[in-house]
């Protein structure tokens, strides 16, 4: 059986390997006050444990998001806030997707700010 690339892991410690899109944007989906975060990480890249994208929901139901490539000098965060009229984290979604899967325009989605080293 081949090694998994993929591994989201819940706020309660669930984790699930090579999630599907649509797995994913449901796990994003059920995050709440309670069940706050969700990480997925890249098994496939070392160094291990330092390649992933996570997703907190913050209080007033903004999104924090960060991503890491391997280093902290390569660790950014972007802030995205939630207007009334946004059902459901499409936004953060689609660019947790693009990253695990390899496509392009992910970075552009959102104004990363280096996280300080």
């Amino acid at each position: 059986m081949a090694h998994p690339m993929l591994r989201a892991i819940e706020d309660d410690g669930r984790a699930v390997d090579d999630p599907s899109e649509e797995v994913l944007h449901d796990l994003l989906a059920d995050m709440n006050l309670r069940h706050r975060f969700v990480i997925l990480e890249r098994l496939d890249l070392e160094p291990v444990d330092q390649h992933y994208m996570q997703v907190y929901l913050n209080d007033d139901m903004s999104y924090q998001v960060e991503y890491r490539e391997g280093s902290a000098d390569k660790h950014f965060q972007a802030h995205v806030p939630r207007p009334h009229e946004m059902i459901g984290p499409a936004p953060v979604a689609k660019v947790m997707i693009d990253w695990a899967y390899d496509r392009g325009g992910w970075r552009e989605a959102m104004p990363w700010v280096q996280i300080a080293v």
